[in-house]
């Protein structure tokens, strides 16, 4: 028995934060930004928290696919912006989303939070124990970035990206994955308060330890060097070669990470997906909006490559096999269009 994405939901919201606007707060270029990184804008959840970016992807995934919220039987959220450290946003999300049959946890391994979360959810429909579970990943990175802070503003967006796991017995679905953590990297990318070792204080507070702080040089080179080497063990373990990979979905960090490993797997940059210009940095979303965005390109029986690499640090990848998915209720997208904003973030 195998675990098979059978639908698939997405949700960004309206407001964008462009980079000519980020030119206009801290001291920088629109050329400069989108050369190291690859983004052009990013989008950003105003009066919004990460519950209801997550229960826009579950409400898109139920409206376009034939899903019975009644029958889901787990919610996997991914996140690192939950809404409260205490409660679980996952149960406000079973709540919200009308998951009534469902229990809910949530799972914080940064930017690889949805590949954990998507490689629990497999084991636990290949336990026999789950039928259907939902995997989330979703995050407010808005609410936890410095804007007066270039090193980490230009890079994170907010979204959130939902996908079905059914159990098969047919050849499609997910094949072996391999994760890894190595927490001699913690300081590297970390929001150093607001936890149990350092609580909010009024010195957290005018510090600024409850933002993002990152040695981004470092980060870069240990994310290309640990998405690759694991994307050429994840292809052993499964008995594949390069050549037989049609897609990969890399985490969306920066292009040139995304470049760089891409060209050290010897695979053609054709077949990697990319939307990093459109969204930035969604961190436990970015693999799960991909998926999203492109999902008309993957066809029954082609393999797909996952890698992932984030704060911890983590880092993983799998293989899968696409199967059929689940009837469309309508041939007609239902990805809404409204009316674009500009953020302009509020500066103290």
């Amino acid at each position: 028995m195998k675990a098979v994405i059978t639908a698939i939901g997405g949700f960004v919201p309206t407001s964008i934060l462009n980079n000519k606007t980020i030119s206009e707060t801290v001291e920088t270029t629109e050329q400069w930004i989108e050369k190291r990184t690859g983004i052009k804008e990013r989008r950003i959840a105003v009066g919004k928290s990460t519950s209801d970016l997550a229960c826009g992807a579950i409400e898109n995934l139920i409206s376009n696919y034939d899903v019975d919220a009644s029958e889901i039987e787990v919610l996997i959220l991914a996140t690192a912006t939950p809404d409260h450290v205490l409660a679980p946003t996952a149960s406000k999300i079973c709540e919200l989303s009308g998951l009534k049959n469902a229990f809910g946890f949530d799972m914080n391994a940064a930017c690889s939070g949805f590949l954990y979360a998507l490689e629990m959810g497999a084991t636990m429909i290949e336990s026999g124990r789950y039928k259907k579970i939902i995997v989330v990943g979703a995050d407010k990175m808005s609410s936890i970035v410095d804007y007066e802070d270039r090193n980490t503003c230009i890079l994170f967006g907010d979204g959130a990206g939902a996908v079905l796991l059914e159990k098969t017995e047919t050849e499609y679905g997910l094949m072996k994955s391999i994760l890894k953590t190595d927490g001699s990297g913690t300081e590297s990318l970390i929001v150093p308060a607001g936890g149990s070792k350092f609580p909010a204080s009024m010195q957290s507070i005018l510090h600024k330890k409850h933002y993002i702080k990152q040695d981004g040089s470092f980060v870069f080179k240990r994310a290309v060097e640990a998405m690759s080497n694991i994307s050429k063990d994840v292809l052993i373990s499964n008995g594949l070669d390069a050549d037989e990979i049609d897609w990969v979905i890399p985490h969306q960090a920066n292009l040139r990470i995304i470049n760089a490993v891409s060209e050290n797997l010897s695979i053609d940059n054709k077949k990697v997906k990319v939307n990093i210009e459109r969204y930035g940095n969604t961190t436990s979303a970015t693999i799960p909006l991909c998926l999203w965005d492109y999902a008309a390109d993957f066809k029954e029986g082609q393999n797909l490559l996952i890698t992932t690499f984030g704060a911890g640090f983590s880092w993983g990848a799998t293989c899968l096999k696409w199967g059929v998915m689940r009837e469309r209720k309508s041939q007609k997208s239902n990805k809404t269009i409204q009316k674009r904003k500009v953020f302009e973030p509020q500066l103290s």
